[in-house]
């Protein structure tokens, strides 16, 4: 990974503005109606695009209404409804499981707590926060490929892991962190891209240290 100039004080003050500015009222892209349909939907993101899970997720919920249904199921019937997403087999699993955990230790609720969340299968520190932060309004970061992508290429981290990039970014924005995440997500995802990046009249030119791309 190339050496990129890290952002100053003034500057990183400044990229907080502007992404504030921008997206004032960021959301996550997925689609759900309570807190069990959100977990399963992040989980389902993980190496897979947002659009797709909302194709899929439609016949998943009305199938699996609860976490009472879904630990229930067979492997091959929540195989059959998440078959076009990345690693299906793996997440298939993993939700089953998720679902047994929440019915048998958490009287069928999803815990609203990011230590008790990472206890349920398939979901790692970036599920639990991008679960908080969409649902509470945690002030938490969370970062997948867009937000590495973009922290690195505007010097506000050169970290080489996704959580240690999570750890500078909260420790240099501090506050926002819920609006600062959606902001880059859909910042990389729509105009900082990792191959051609719509760098002409973008508002973080000024602050910008390279186009390259970085993979966590």
């Amino acid at each position: 990974m190339a050496k990129i100039k890290k952002a100053t004080q003034k500057e990183i003050k400044a990229i907080k503005t502007l992404f504030l500015e921008h997206y004032p009222d960021s959301l996550t892209e997925l689609q759900y109606e309570n807190l069990y349909q959100l977990l399963i939907a992040v989980i389902l993101s993980a190496q897979c695009t947002d659009k797709r899970v909302n194709l899929i997720t439609p016949a998943l919920f009305e199938a699996f209404p609860s976490p009472n249904e879904l630990a229930n199921a067979t492997l091959e019937e929540v195989k059959s409804y998440i078959n076009t997403c990345s690693f299906f087999n793996n997440k298939s699993k993993n939700l089953i499981k998720m679902a047994q955990s929440v019915v048998t230790n958490y009287q069928g609720e999803i815990p609203l707590n990011q230590e008790e969340m990472m206890r349920l299968a398939g979901v790692g520190q970036k599920t639990a926060n991008v679960v908080m932060i969409e649902y509470t309004q945690a002030n938490l970061m969370a970062v997948d490929t867009h937000v590495f992508r973009v922290a690195h290429r505007l010097g506000l981290s050169d970290a080489k892991t996704a959580l240690k990039t999570e750890e500078e970014l909260t420790k240099k924005f501090k506050t926002d962190l819920h609006r600062l995440h959606q902001a880059m997500v859909l910042f990389g995802r729509y105009r900082c891209k990792a191959i051609k990046p719509q760098c002409e009249a973008c508002f973080m030119q000024p602050y910008c240290k390279t186009s390259q791309s970085f993979k966590v």
